[in-house]
């Protein structure tokens, strides 16, 4: 095949480097910083202006319309206008989601010989650090602290400069990223000023604000976009480091992270057009960036990898929305990928003659009876809609905390000819009003979706752990979602067990067992919420 990009077995040359300068500090156990200031330009003082609440039920950080604005002053709106641009919002501000540096943080931390350094407040870092850890992170992650003085006074640039500098050694690592969170950006620390490599390392830097980022599903676009830039620049400057695994024919990169055995499915789908599977992005090591550029096409299986899809297109490789799921979804998949890859027609149709039997015979096995409601923020919820409705089931609802894209509209348009309602950029109280309004016989969502179902009797299963963890693709994923699916559905009789076991204890102020049962008095309420606003808005009058 043709190629672009250049592929040769030698690495890529060392470079001098620049010293070595003060230790950074390992984030599992966070230090204890001051509390970051006011940057100069910034009258007053804001409170509680770099929280960021981890739960996720929660918004964005809080003082938000704050810190965007002193972002903007001190130097980052072209950064932010490209996040705008990159990850439209709306309908309202913003899902709500987890901090979205938790995304790109687990990307680098997943990447073989690449270290981390976060530069940002100590709360925020503890929770990410902590986070990263429960999810199966066994590295530890670099952490540059910061006080007053260093904030308002430019030194604690001065500070991750020569941090980088110490982390930087080439016999441990290929690449160093260095993500600034909400303060430091705010503060307008400028990463883009530390030097592009050091020894032969890459160094890397990004903002990954959660007043600029939705979700921490478009933050790993962010660092993938980030790495697959600079690996396209070295590309383009010569020779780079060949694959350890090299396929013989042209080979397809899938966009988005998925469940591990999707990539063999989806390659077993695509061999008898000629054309193998290629790396995954977000990639594992550097030098999967170079082979996941060298390829005949790319696939956007989570379609909102925007930054990812513009590096590819700038290496002059055509992106494929969609993803094969069921028999239809596989049929267009095929032939889209054929049309982008300019395989004859009746090569295609010999291929889906081949899969689509199977996977008509799989999902007529295990059948799915029932009305299910989906939501979720990992950017997979229309093809497991999709996958369900091709099951049997009704689903008349799917909420996704990503936004709409160009490579969403297959799956869209079809969802919505069947009936289904796609809410993009959904807020929890859209997902919760979908339960309520349509009473589903199972609802897949996010922790208080799922909580919200469960309250009213309903099934309910987590999409990330339950949903995500499962195959999709092919005939592999055909009936995999069943067993789960129909499992949980089969819980009603539990349910409504429950419910009868445990009728007239009570709810809400009232619930247990009680000689006198308390009664609810919103009076007071009312009353005391009205004091704490006046008290409040006195205290904001005396600040100002």
């Amino acid at each position: 095949m043709p190629s672009e990009v250049g592929l040769v077995s030698a690495p890529l040359p060392g470079r001098e480097g620049l010293g070595v300068g003060r230790p950074v500090v390992a984030a599992d156990r966070p230090p204890q910083a001051d509390p970051p200031p006011t940057p100069p330009f910034q009258g007053g003082e804001e409170r509680n202006r770099d929280r960021i609440d981890l739960s996720a039920t929660s918004g964005s950080c809080s003082s938000g319309s704050t810190l965007r604005e002193a972002a903007e002053l001190a130097g980052k709106s072209d950064v932010l206008a490209r996040y705008d641009a990159d990850y439209p919002k709306g309908p309202h501000d913003q899902p709500q989601s987890m901090c979205p540096a938790f995304g790109s943080l687990r990307v680098g931390l997943r990447m073989r010989r690449t270290a981390t350094i976060l530069s940002g407040s100590a709360c925020c870092v503890y929770g990410l650090t902590f986070t990263s850890h429960f999810y199966g992170a066994k590295r530890s992650v670099g952490y540059v602290p910061f006080s007053s003085e260093t904030l308002v006074t430019g030194k604690l640039f001065e500070d991750i400069r020569e941090a980088v500098h110490q982390v930087a050694d080439p016999a441990l690592y290929d690449t160093v990223i260095v993500t600034n969170l909400c303060v430091p950006t705010a503060s307008g620390v400028p990463l883009q000023l530390l030097p592009d490599q050091i020894n032969g390392v890459r160094i890397i830097g990004i903002d990954v604000p959660g007043f600029g980022i939705p979700t921490h599903a478009e933050a790993k676009d962010v660092l993938a976009g980030a790495m697959l830039s600079y690996a396209r620049r070295e590309a383009e400057q010569g020779p780079v480091a060949a694959p350890k695994q090299r396929p013989d024919r042209p080979t397809v990169t899938l966009l988005g992270e998925m469940f591990p055995a999707d990539p063999p499915g989806i390659g077993l789908l695509l061999e008898p057009l000629g054309l193998a599977a290629g790396p995954v992005v977000p990639t594992r090591e550097w030098r999967e960036l170079y082979s996941a550029l060298d390829c005949a096409a790319v696939a956007a299986i989570h379609p909102f990898y925007t930054a990812s899809v513009r590096e590819f297109e700038a290496a002059g490789r055509s992106v494929v929305g969609s993803a094969p799921v069921g028999v239809e979804g596989t049929a267009a998949w095929l032939d889209a990928i054929g049309a982008a890859c300019g395989i004859a027609q009746d090569t295609v149709d010999a291929a889906k003659n081949r899969f689509l039997p199977a996977i008509g015979g799989a999902l007529a096995a295990r059948p799915i009876t029932g009305r299910i409601t989906v939501s979720g923020y990992e950017g997979s919820e229309l093809l497991v809609a999709r996958l369900l409705i091709e099951s049997g089931a009704d689903v008349p609802y799917v909420g996704t905390a990503c936004p709409r894209t160009i490579w969403s509209d297959p799956d869209r348009e079809w969802l919505i000819a069947r009936g289904c309602r796609v809410q993009y950029r959904a807020s929890l109280e859209q997902d919760l009003a979908a339960v309520d309004e349509f009473r589903p016989d199972l609802a897949i969502g996010t922790t208080p979706v799922v909580q919200h179902a469960k309250q009213k009797a309903i099934p309910a299963l987590y999409f990330t752990n339950l949903i995500s963890a499962r195959p999709l693709m092919g005939p592999a994923g055909a009936g995999s979602l069943a067993l789960v699916v129909n499992a949980a559905l089969a819980n009603q009789a539990r349910f409504d067990t429950m419910t009868a076991f445990f009728e007239g204890v009570g709810a809400g102020p009232s619930a247990g067992v009680w000689e006198n049962t308390p009664v609810d008095r919103p009076e007071f309420k009312a009353k005391y919420a009205a004091k704490r606003i006046a008290a409040a808005k006195a205290e904001e009058s005396v600040g100002v």
